[in-house]
């Protein structure tokens, strides 16, 4: 008897996250997962159903409702409503949207330790790389104008996630009132979550770790050479996008020329940096006398001892230490 009121008590403090009932998608899917997320909702009932008194009797209504008002309604199936991520985006917000917008620092605040500003930019890199995407699937926007899509060369649309929380919902003969579509509406919630929790996570943990040292190369580099041309890594990391990112931000696009890093085997690279993303064209290559050479004779060739070996296309090179890599950049420099 005791523990039945206990059981009772607990139930009615618990706080209750509504989304509808019948068939999910990967929308839902994920704004249930993230908001039990943050501490006010952890381990909060989770409650699909269409009756307006479930609604009412909610503490935050999730896909269903027909209102959004930041607070306790997030719906985005009303007509008039064109709510978006910022003004920098024009994709209509999904449930996911909805609830990544107004919780989204607090959820990743809970995943990953992170400073202030890496937050605020953690929470544009998840939007613009991986929730827009989901925003614009539940609201039918195509990514490709409709004669690309046209012209695909294989159907690729089974291997989306949409796709795959679709796939999880039990069969059409199927009772939308079944408890099987609450069990496997779980499931697409845990699904989606674990893929979500992933990018966080590396985001968080790889990503912004790696734009540190990128950061602290740049603000070095005129302790590197008087040109400002020239940066050293601390170890190596996936440096191009953030240097990109850095270098518009102290307004010096274009300025740096040359990225030095260490590799596994504790060998030096002298890499050349692209014109642009995706780019094979780079701002400055290494001596065009040098390319395809190797060892001693790329030794000769440079004057520069320990050198390992320049690129026939001279986008990169290798040498024995920092100092001859660094000693390749800045004669490369001169030419």
């Amino acid at each position: 008897m005791a523990e039945a009121i206990k059981r009772a008590k607990l139930a009615s403090t618990m706080l209750k996250v509504c989304t509808h009932s019948g068939s999910f998608h990967a929308d839902e899917s994920l704004a249930v997962f993230m908001i039990r997320l943050l501490p006010k909702y952890k381990g909060s009932e989770v409650i699909r159903s269409r009756n307006p008194a479930d609604w009412e009797s909610s503490d935050i209504v999730i896909d269903v409702g027909g209102k959004y008002d930041g607070v306790k309604f997030f719906d985005h199936h009303q007509r008039e409503f064109m709510e978006t991520f910022s003004r920098d985006y024009q994709t209509k917000l999904s449930s996911a949207g909805l609830i990544y917008k107004h919780f989204g620092k607090d959820i990743i605040r809970t995943v990953v330790d992170l400073e202030e500003s890496e937050v605020e930019l953690l929470y544009q890199k998840i939007y613009k790389e991986f929730i827009e995407a989901l925003d614009a699937n539940d609201n039918g926007i195509n990514n490709y104008p409709r004669e690309v899509e046209a012209s695909k060369k294989f159907n690729d649309k089974n291997i989306t996630l949409p796709a795959i929380v679709s796939s999880l919902n039990p069969s059409w003969v199927t009772d939308p009132n079944d408890a099987d579509f609450d069990r496997a509406f779980q499931s697409s919630s845990e699904l989606m979550g674990k893929v979500f929790l992933n990018l966080v996570e590396n985001y968080g943990k790889s990503w912004i770790p790696a734009k540190r040292l990128v950061q602290e190369a740049f603000d070095k580099r005129f302790e590197v050479d008087k040109s400002g041309e020239i940066i050293i890594l601390e170890r190596f990391c996936p440096w191009k996008e953030h240097l990109y990112a850095i270098e518009k931000d102290a307004n010096a696009q274009g300025v740096t020329k040359f990225v030095l890093f260490s590799d596994s085997s504790g060998k030096w690279r002298v890499s050349t940096v692209a014109v642009s993303s995706g780019s094979f064209d780079f701002r400055l290559g290494l001596l065009e006398s040098w390319r395809g050479l190797r060892d001693e004779e790329l030794s000769k060739a440079s004057g520069v001892d320990g050198c390992i070996f320049v690129h026939a296309s001279g986008f990169i090179g290798g040498a024995q230490s920092e100092k001859a890599v660094l000693e390749l950049a800045r004669i490369s420099l001169k030419q």
